[in-house]
């Protein structure tokens, strides 16, 4: 049986670059023991959000809980946030580390500006989620989050007003081309701007491309991770035999003799320690 990892999976840039913050500003606190907090989990992974934790960085959930703070440092989830909390922390005079994904601020500069000129802002991603939710505040008027078919079906605007379609990073990459088209095909005064991250559309292609090939998929990452569940639900498409997993306790796996390709891929808040992990039980027991 053979086991092979998908060309692009773990990390991302922005994951990677969110992660060196974090840690050289637990290094730099760890002299002084100020306290360090992150606005929400820094990544979507729980096993990271643990070990910083271990190391004293505390997780802020709420903008009312942030009001709270008076001293040490808060670093800006990966995700990105709205204006606000820039405000707060200027006005409380805490000291902010942006982790945001620089995809994620170019969304944020792409909206600000076209909605500044006019243009009604719609957001192909997933209403709710913390990345969603940060790039609906950089607008001047209130976005529109398109997620399925159904939503950009029916959806109705005002004559005469012009759109710019924009992407949550980590969105299914043929899903969004598939709403697209069905904005151009109504004749819509339209711009789009794929916003989808390269990382992303090579990880989805890479895992589309393995999991069509395999008899059994394996895909680790945080259960509140959008772009591990976009992975899924790609490989599930390919794949009948697609498991889901944070770590390799959630691993249970009963291959029959006939199995000869076990692929595993990893979302972009997946550690390279857990992915070797996995992937290094399944090639010795099985």
């Amino acid at each position: 049986m053979e086991v092979v990892r998908a060309e692009s999976a773990g990390f991302c840039f922005g994951v990677e670059k969110a992660m060196e913050k974090a840690y050289r500003q637990i290094e730099k606190k760890a002299k002084d023991g100020d306290k360090i907090y992150t606005f929400g989990p820094l990544i979507h992974n729980e096993e990271v959000v643990k070990e910083l934790k271990q190391k004293g960085v505390e997780v802020i959930d709420s903008v009312e809980e942030l009001k709270e703070i008076k001293e040490g440092s808060v670093i800006i989830r990966s995700h990105g946030v709205s204006r606000e909390i820039y405000h707060i922390l200027e006005e409380r005079g805490v000291e902010c580390i942006d982790a945001t994904c620089p995809f994620v601020k170019r969304i944020h500069k792409i909206v600000e500006k076209e909605s500044e000129q006019g243009k009604k802002i719609i957001i192909i991603g997933n209403d709710g989620h913390p990345e969603v939710e940060g790039i609906k505040d950089w607008c001047h008027s209130p976005a529109i989050v398109i997620e399925s078919k159904e939503d950009a079906l029916n959806f109705t605007f005002e004559e005469g007003e012009k759109l710019c379609i924009v992407s949550q990073t980590t969105f299914n990459y043929n899903k969004f081309q598939e709403l697209v088209e069905i904005f151009k095909k109504r004749g819509y005064d339209i711009s789009v701007v794929n916003t989808i991250c390269n990382a992303t559309e090579e990880r989805q292609t890479a895992a589309r491309e393995l999991a069509a090939k395999a008899d059994v998929m394996i895909v680790i990452g945080g259960i509140n991770s959008s772009n591990t569940r976009k992975l899924y639900e790609i490989c599930k498409s390919e794949c009948e035999d697609t498991h889901f997993i944070q770590t390799l306790d959630d691993l249970n796996l009963d291959l029959p003799k006939s199995v000869r390709l076990v692929g595993i891929t990893a979302g972009a808040s997946t550690p390279n320690n857990i992915i070797e992990e996995v992937q290094n039980y399944v090639r010795i027991n099985f």
